[in-house]
């Protein structure tokens, strides 16, 4: 018989459709809470839907801040991860905290607001860069369907993407923004369940390797950098200062954009209405 942490599934390990559901919702209640977050600082404290009434400067800066945090978050996350915990001890405790934090802004009071924003930025800084490296660890080192599995693995994070601004915005629009923000948290228990409940498909995946029982995974750990791999960092930092551009433009979508979208919707209605030149709905 098979071990589970060796099954098959359309000719990929079990483990990494445990991985794309759980990395699905993730984004479901990351991409939920951000599509609603700005609109939700900026609405009127009076109202049949209440918000925290500050200006579009205050909430894009606070928008701002948050996004920097939740990315800069990763590089302890990931040291964490490789040096005490591994990443799949790493995964479960950022899954936890993602859910307490998205659940925790259901609450309406500044305390469960501030404190979920800051559980979302540990969560999101613990599970983010882990569980993508758990993904490569499925797969031997030469594997031709490794790049397969990281595009399997890549659609679900643009459903999970695709799907929460619709779902969690028509609740927060519907029933109230701590609604929305509840959805978001139920979407981070579902993730949470599914990778707890997939651990017999990721049997030597994302582990620590200090506690490993082979001697060569232990002394990788004190093994210095090789030159490629120096070289390699310093690819990774040049393409940051290429990155940043595209992605301080593309944030603006849940934040300049998200504004100008609620204060002139028959503008974006009209330009999809007649196709005008460089629009893409």
């Amino acid at each position: 018989m098979t071990p589970p942490s060796q099954a098959q599934w359309f000719g990929h390990p079990k483990g990494l459709f445990v991985l794309f559901m759980t990395e699905l919702w993730e984004r479901f209640s990351y991409y939920g809470m951000r599509a609603i977050l700005v609109l939700y600082l900026t609405a009127s404290v009076t109202g049949a839907n209440p918000g925290l009434g500050w200006t579009n400067t205050e909430a894009l800066t606070f928008y701002g801040w948050y996004g920097f945090s939740v990315y800069m978050a990763s590089l302890p996350g990931g040291y964490l991860a490789d040096r005490f915990l591994g990443q799949k001890k790493t995964v479960l405790i950022g899954a936890l905290l993602l859910a307490l934090g998205h659940l925790t802004l259901a609450f309406q009071n500044m305390q469960a607001f501030y404190g979920g924003i800051f559980l979302i930025v540990l969560g999101v800084g613990l599970l983010k860069p882990n569980i993508s490296t758990m993904v490569g660890g499925l797969y031997a080192q030469h594997d031709i369907r490794r790049d397969k599995g990281f595009t399997i693995f890549y659609i679900g994070i643009n459903l999970g993407a695709a799907f929460a601004p619709i779902l969690v915005g028509w609740v927060a629009y519907q029933y109230g923004w701590h609604y929305g923000f509840a959805l978001a948290g139920i979407g981070m228990l579902l993730s949470l369940i599914l990778y707890a409940q997939g651990q017999k498909h990721l049997v030597g995946v994302g582990d620590f390797l200090g506690k490993s029982s082979h001697a060569e995974d232990r002394a990788k750990l004190r093994q210095p950098l090789t030159q490629v791999e120096k070289d390699r960092i310093w690819v990774l930092l040049l393409s940051f200062l290429i990155v940043v551009t595209f992605w301080g433009a593309y944030e603006q979508a849940g934040g300049l954009m998200n504004l100008y979208a609620e204060q002139k919707p028959i503008v974006i209605y009209w330009a999809w209405k007649f196709r005008l030149p460089g629009f893409s709905p």
